[in-house]
Formats: C-alpha cells, structure tokens, sequence
C-alpha cells in the first residue's frame, strides 16, 4: 500500500503518531533535544484514549514552548518546513483537521529529508512520489519514506500498542538527521 493509501485509511491515533512523527524527526532542525516531543507521544500511548482530549493541546503547549525558535527570517527552507509542521499542529486532534496536518507533514518532512540529502541532484524537493515505492530516490529520503509507511502501519496493526515501536522507528530517524544536519553545520563553518 503506499504513504498516499495509508494516510487516507488510518485513524485518528494512526494520524496524530504520523503526523508527531515526521515532526520528531525533524527535531534537530529545530535546535530541539530528543525528549522534546516526548509529552505528546504519551498522549498516543493511553490505550483507553486518542489524542483528541485535553492532554494532546496541553502537551503541544508545552512542545511549541521548548521549540520556540528566533522565526523564519534568516533561516534555511528545511529549518522553515521544520518549523510549519509544529506551527500547524492542530491543538484538538480529531476531523478533517489532523488528517491534513498528517499528509502536510509526510509532505514536508519528505522535502526536508530531499533538501538535506547529499548529491539529491537537481529535483525539486516537491517531487519525491508518495505513491510509488522508493526506486531512484536518494538514501535519506527513501528512508524517511519507508519510516513514514512503517509508522502507519504500525499503528493501523497494533493500536495504542503501537505507539511504542513507532517512536522507535522515529528516533533511528532523528538520529540519521541529527548526524545530517550536524555533518552539514560542520560543513558550512
């Protein structure tokens, strides 16, 4: 099935954990450490509820604070991309609203993972295909497809059980983004 099918079959958790995890990939743009996130994925692992409740918006307060950055002016396209995702997390997770945050984010942090892919030639960013497999895309960015479809699957098969190794297959991705973005920092000094 592809990224695309996937968004469009999962439910309001399996939305909320993809759309929270391209986020948490993306952290090391956003000067944030690795626990940064961490309140909202405790949110999705209350089995007996969703991300639909009280908790959620609190939990994306406290994110949005430890993430707050100096703005967009001056700083690079992915840092921008990175900085959407989050400004555009809707604080109740339900409805048509978490489903297009979801598809933004795969969206976005696929043109982050293109932009900050070595040798990605000379393809928009905008043009890596979630509806085809990963032939032809550069490493990073056939990676971060793979973890997105994984992240879905994981929740549409497991549930609330689910939860867990999704953030592991998100943090194995922040890491490989931590040592990119680093990699390039060194580079530019």
């Amino acid at each position: 099935m592809s990224l695309v099918e996937l968004i469009a079959r999962a439910d309001t958790r399996g939305l909320a954990a993809s759309g929270l995890a391209c986020l948490d990939r993306c952290v090391p743009l956003l000067d944030g450490d690795d626990e940064a996130v961490r309140p909202l994925w405790a949110t999705l692992a209350d089995a007996s509820g969703d991300a639909s409740g009280p908790d959620w918006a609190e939990a994306l307060a406290q994110v949005r604070d430890k993430l707050a950055g100096p703005g967009a002016t001056g700083e690079d396209e992915a840092v921008v991309l990175a900085r959407r995702m989050l400004a555009a997390a809707p604080a109740e997770c339900s409805g048509p609203v978490l489903r297009t945050w979801a598809d933004a984010c795969s969206v976005a942090s696929l043109c982050i993972h293109r932009l900050l892919a070595p040798a990605a030639g000379a393809a928009p960013a905008a043009d890596v295909p979630r509806d085809a497999g990963t032939e032809g895309l550069p490493p990073l960015v056939a990676a971060e497809l793979r973890r997105q479809a994984a992240v879905l699957e994981l929740l549409a098969g497991h549930g609330a059980a689910g939860v867990r190794p999704a953030l592991e297959v998100s943090t194995e991705g922040r890491r490989v983004l931590r040592a990119v973005v680093s990699r390039r920092a060194r580079g530019r000094g």
